[in-house]
């Protein structure tokens, strides 16, 4: 005899069975969205349980794909996997939407996966040739039109040391140009789908020379050398061409003309007395032309004072400075006059002139000269200007020097020796003035 337990057991596993034929197919897998990259392969599951004679569809929309284990598409890229999961290969972006297991029955039972294809960014670039070209103060457009799932964002960079960010968006417009917003540009396109893309543009903004000389006065000798130097920038590049008196130059022995980068040199070796005069460095290309004037001289160079503005003494005052002159000095002239200042101006008095008498060959470029004026106010401020001539002729007026004597009741300070008027009209006029008055003595 079978105990009771075992009896029971076996009734409920035959209710159970009975019960499941009953209850006829149902699905042991869920409707679920697949997110998927174009190229990848994809698997959708459709798992169902008592189907019985019942046939299986694969819809997508109205179209069939399978019925039962018959493949009703064509697309090769799909086929039924372990039963009746769908597997779609070299998924690309017409795959996305939903896909429907529906079991054909007068319930029309079914479960939806919906698919969402990622697609890595795409980029289409104008210009096509990635090259902008534009005049000065024009505008340019570089444009970067983007697509793939999700919609990819676009970013604009300068590319220079600092890879500058200049904005979002499709398009990058350049406005005003300048000879500055010259160079490369670079859009990134990303999605987050695979890695960025990165296109790089060119832009080149075309512009008239521009010309700056590196000194506008060429201190040289006889037997000595002289080298002019010019920077010259221009987009399209410029054709430079050196003049001397208005007449152009020739490379010869003696005058030779390189070029390095933007840098543009004329070197003239062993100076002679015909090589002294005006040079012109002219740039030429199609939108305009430039020049700047270069001159060689042997005429002294400004004097540069080095003594300290204050004094050690209450009624006199050393006066020290340097002139480089490539040959004897012939002459040197001291103007120097008082200063009474208040808290709101300066009151110059009257100019005095001082003939210093040369000073000895020194046997190198630089002059070094010593001169002591006697009695001066004590506790004054005052100034002075210096001019050199050598058997070319008078040098430039040198730039003010303010210096004061000890004692008095005002103690001035060396930060106060500073002008007090220091606009560039001022300074102007205050050497406008300094120029006539030398000269009005030299005449007198």
């Amino acid at each position: 005899m079978e105990p009771s337990w075992l009896i029971l057991a076996t009734a409920l596993v035959a209710v159970f069975a009975q019960n499941n034929r009953n209850d006829g197919p149902r699905f042991l897998s869920r409707g679920h969205s697949f997110r998927t990259v174009v190229g990848d392969t994809l698997l959708l599951p459709c798992q169902v349980q008592n189907l019985g004679s019942l046939v299986l569809l694969w819809r997508r929309g109205p179209a069939v794909l399978t019925a039962a284990s018959l493949m009703v598409t064509r697309d090769e890229r799909f086929r039924l996997v372990d039963g009746y999961n769908l597997q779609i290969t070299d998924v690309g972006p017409q795959d996305a939407g939903d896909y429907v297991c529906q079991i054909s029955d007068r319930v029309a039972r079914d479960q939806v996966h919906t698919v969402e294809v990622l697609v890595p960014p795409s980029v289409r670039a104008s210009p096509d040739s990635r090259h902008a070209a534009a005049r000065r103060g024009g505008a340019a457009v570089l444009e970067c039109r983007a697509s793939g799932n999700p919609v990819p964002s676009v970013i604009w960079h300068k590319l220079n040391e600092t890879s500058t960010r200049l904005g979002e968006g499709a398009q990058l417009q350049l406005s005003r140009l300048e000879r500055q917003h010259s160079g490369k540009y670079a859009c990134t396109v990303d999605n987050g789908v695979g890695p960025p893309i990165v296109t790089e543009f060119q832009l080149q903004v075309l512009y008239p020379p521009e010309i700056t000389v590196e000194r506008s006065w060429v201190h040289t000798g006889e037997g000595y050398r002289a080298e002019l130097l010019c920077t010259v920038l221009a987009d399209p590049p410029a054709e430079v061409l050196w003049y001397q008196n208005s007449f152009p130059l020739s490379a010869s022995e003696r005058v030779t003309m390189s070029v390095r980068g933007n840098n543009h040199t004329l070197l003239i070796a062993n100076v002679q007395p015909e090589d002294f005069g005006n040079f012109t460095c002219v740039a030429d290309n199609s939108l305009g032309r430039a020049r700047q004037h270069v001159e060689v001289s042997g005429r002294p160079g400004a004097a540069r004072f080095t003594s300290p503005p204050l004094a050690r003494s209450r009624t006199s005052y050393t006066l020290s400075f340097s002139v480089d002159s490539y040959p004897p000095l012939d002459e040197l002239r001291l103007l120097y006059r008082q200063l009474a200042i208040n808290e709101s101006f300066q009151q110059p008095g009257r100019w005095h002139d001082v003939v210093i008498p040369a000073p000895e060959p020194a046997g190198s470029l630089t002059h070094r000269v010593t001169h002591e004026l006697k009695g001066l106010e004590p506790g004054a401020v005052y100034e002075a200007i210096v001019q050199a001539k050598n058997r070319y002729g008078w040098n430039e007026v040198s730039d003010i020097f303010q210096f004061h004597t000890l004692g008095g009741s005002h103690s001035v300070h060396a930060d106060e020796l500073s002008p007090m008027f220091s606009s560039a009209v001022t300074h102007r006029m205050t050497m406008f003035t300094v120029a006539i008055a030398f000269y009005m003595n030299l005449l007198g």
